[in-house]
This record gives C-alpha cells, structure tokens and sequence, in this order.
C-alpha cells in the first residue's frame, strides 16, 4: 500500500510497464470530468434563462393589469360621456324601451 502510494506521488505509475491501463482510465476520467463541466455550464445557462423569463412574464403581467384598468376607466359611462361632448352628444333623458315582437304563428 505504502509502495504504491510512493509510486502515485513521484509519477512512477505513467511510466511502468503496465502504464496504458493507467493512461486509460486518466482520459476517461477527463472525458467524464469534462462531461461534467459542460453539463453543469448547461444547467447554469437554463437557470439564467428561467429567470430572465420569469421576470419578462411579471413585467408583461403588470402592463396587462395597467392597460386592462385604463380600458375599465375608458368604459365608465362618465368617461364616455365627457369624451362625447365636444361632439354635441348627451345621454337621452328618457331610457330605452323593449321592443317586443309577437311570432306570426
């Protein structure tokens, strides 16, 4: 064990005979730690891109809520009826009367 320690720490394992299995598993090991850096970059740009969106739709949200209170305000009857008379229009004094048609059978 402690041998093969020493062999580690002076790099005598790279260079022995049976140094290929050793090679091997180095760059697969690399491949694999590579693998792992990319996926990890990957999921970092995924986050950013969620947040980025997440606060697009609260933006949008809040200009939806905005605009949908202006029409509100814009269809109040009082609104109506000051943007109209300029024009000359006024609300009739009598209201609205049903118009009832009997079916001809």
């Amino acid at each position: 064990m402690r041998q093969r320690l020493l062999d580690v720490l002076r790099g005598s394992f790279l260079t022995s005979d049976d140094a290929a299995g050793n090679w091997r598993f180095i760059l697969f090991a690399s491949l694999l730690a590579v693998i792992m850096i990319s996926s990890a970059h990957r999921a970092d740009k995924k986050v950013h891109q969620l947040a980025g969106l997440n606060e697009e739709v609260l933006e949008l949200r809040s200009e939806f809520v905005d605009v949908r209170t202006r029409l509100q305000q814009r269809k109040l009857e009082s609104s109506v009826k000051q943007r109209v008379e300029k024009y000359g229009l006024a609300p009739s004094k009598t209201p609205p009367k049903k118009i009832k048609v009997a079916s001809q059978e």
